[in-house]
């Protein structure tokens, strides 16, 4: 049985995520920008909180956790790479490593390059990843981890999932993501189609987020650097994806 998945905005632009499995009765929220919208949402459906899952540790997304745990004692998973960085966990997990929750098995992708240590999780059953500030909807986080050679690659990991994956990404920088796109990629209808409808939801304020990775592959230029409009546009025909990607990224830093 796939979890039901609820999207919590949070803080000015970041997101929460609950997902449920009602055979087990596990609740699992996905980062924790802020205690009471995430309490809110649980009460809101009646669930209780069984397990907090960090993605990273910057404080938009975790600057909630001991609050929340002082009314659900929850068990903690996060990154054993970042784990000197994160709240307390209980269990320290790494890339390959597998979460049983419930009748799901949670995969663990080190998806690093946004910083060192970033996870995302993957629940293969019910079709979604959680990427925080990694793949990001028509877009990714700024690299503050080991250049764009590693965040590059951990984006192509991400790409590889079954296009029908859901992208539950930590913030709603949608419509400005896609502005910026179409700069690169002005000839694309897939993508001019899909910002006119990002637009239109945000204009109703309704959320963009999740996505689907089979979206993101036709319409985002982080995962678009070996197309041959873009490449053009750029002047950058005969560069590696990595030269493409360090472009585009350094493109949007100044958007």
């Amino acid at each position: 049985m796939p979890f039901e998945i609820v999207t919590i905005p949070c803080l000015e632009h970041n997101y929460a995520f609950l997902l449920h499995d009602g055979e087990s009765d596990t609740t699992v929220v996905i980062d924790v920008p802020e205690a009471a919208l995430v309490s809110d949402a649980l009460k809101s459906q009646g669930w209780t909180l069984t397990h907090v899952m960090l993605t990273h540790h910057h404080g938009d997304h975790t600057g909630g956790v001991a609050e929340l745990l002082s009314e659900y004692p929850a068990t903690v998973i996060g990154g054993a790479a970042d784990e000197h960085r994160l709240p307390l966990l209980d269990q320290a997990v790494s890339d390959g490593d597998v979460i049983t929750l419930g009748a799901e098995s949670v995969e663990v992708l080190d998806v690093s390059g946004h910083t060192r240590g970033h996870i995302a999780y993957y629940f293969p059953k019910t079709g979604a990843v959680a990427t925080a500030d990694s793949l990001m909807a028509l877009g990714c986080g700024r690299v503050y981890g080991d250049g764009p050679e590693q965040m590059y690659a951990s984006l192509q990991k991400l790409a590889a999932l079954p296009p029908e994956t859901l992208v539950l990404s930590g913030h709603e920088f949608t419509e400005k993501n896609a502005a910026f796109a179409l700069t690169i990629d002005s000839t694309n209808d897939t993508l001019i189609a899909r910002a006119a409808e990002v637009k239109e939801l945000r204009s109703k304020g309704q959320p963009t987020i999740p996505t689907t990775l089979s979206d993101e592959l036709a319409t985002n230029p982080f995962l678009r650097c070996d197309n041959a409009q873009i490449r053009q546009t750029l002047g950058m025909e005969d560069a590696t994806s990595v030269e493409v990607f360090a472009e585009i990224r350094e493109r949007k830093d100044k958007f």
